[in-house]
């Protein structure tokens, strides 16, 4: 009987230690997830990713977000790590976890996040109910009068209903309901050169145009905004593309259209844990005086 006794007493005293090792473990357990907890807030130096200067995104970027000193000139910290194009943007911070940039929000891919900016999301919807205030206007620049029957026929194609129609498609915002587009078996070359922002978007309007006039050639150069500009300007090119408004030297030697409206995205690395930022916060960062993830509160 008494043999019975101990041995239930050791039972229980076996029992007991078993369940205060897995307390313990289990208290062990706990601390790394609040541990955890703490290392999804960002810190470490911003990678400040820009534009080139010239670039159409770049002006527009800088003008709203306020990156300009008072005779308006672009102040972006020399810091900043320079890309030439959309998609050496989207890849420099999709590359790079404590990266940020800019992209129009026709060329977004999910190779990269796009943040919110003031509580709004980048979305066409929200750029067109004013929301989301970062955007600028697509411009086709030209000299008043130099343009030629075909060149004419396309720009006509581009702002009827079955031109913005591709553009609603392609993302970006439609700025009129044109009438329905009528073949007119138009011939000859038109040459645009500027901006890599509208260019994606060209491209899918000008396979549609030869689509209904073959014997029409489109030749699309992307050298960015300043510089289909000068191309315009010079004669170069039937249209310069412009993904910022012109400035009052070049109003004086162009004609433009707006073709539609776009937003521009704020991206950053898909790691970071970041979904929204104030215009100020962006505009502290691309001046350089934020330069690291833990001041962003």
């Amino acid at each position: 009987m008494k043999k019975k006794i101990f041995a239930l007493l050791m039972t229980s005293v076996m029992m007991l230690s078993v369940a205060a090792c897995s307390s313990g473990n289990s208290e062990e357990g706990e601390a790394p997830a609040e541990g955890t907890e703490q290392t999804t807030e960002m810190s470490g130096p911003i990678s400040v990713v820009a534009r080139e200067e010239g670039s159409g995104t770049r002006g527009a970027f800088v003008e709203l977000m306020g990156v300009v000193d008072e005779d308006d000139n672009d102040i972006t910290t020399l810091n900043a790590e320079i890309t030439n194009s959309t998609s050496v943007m989207l890849t420099t911070v999709a590359g790079n976890p404590s990266a940020i940039g800019y992209v129009s929000l026709g060329s977004l891919s999910d190779d990269v996040k796009a943040v919110k900016v003031d509580g709004a999301e980048a979305t066409p919807d929200n750029v067109k109910a004013g929301t989301y205030t970062v955007a600028r206007p697509f411009l086709l620049a030209y000299k008043d009068g130099s343009l030629s029957d075909v060149a004419q026929d396309f720009l006509s194609f581009i702002m009827s209903a079955d031109g913005q129609k591709i553009i609603t498609e392609e993302g970006y915002i439609s700025v009129e309901e044109g009438e329905a587009y009528t073949g007119s078996g138009m011939t000859g070359k038109i040459v645009l050169d500027g901006s890599t922002s509208i260019s994606p978007v060209m491209e899918s309007l000008a396979e549609a145009y030869k689509a209904i006039n073959p014997e029409v050639a489109v030749e699309i150069q992307q050298t960015g905004s300043g510089a289909g500009i000068t191309s315009a300007i010079e004669g170069v090119c039937d249209f310069g593309m412009a993904s910022r408004a012109l400035k009052d030297s070049e109003k004086a030697e162009l004609v433009s259209t707006q073709i539609a409206s776009d937003g521009i995205a704020v991206v950053v690395n898909n790691d970071n844990t970041l979904d929204d930022l104030t215009s100020d916060q962006i505009k502290n960062i691309y001046l350089g005086e934020i330069t690291d993830w833990s001041e962003i509160k």
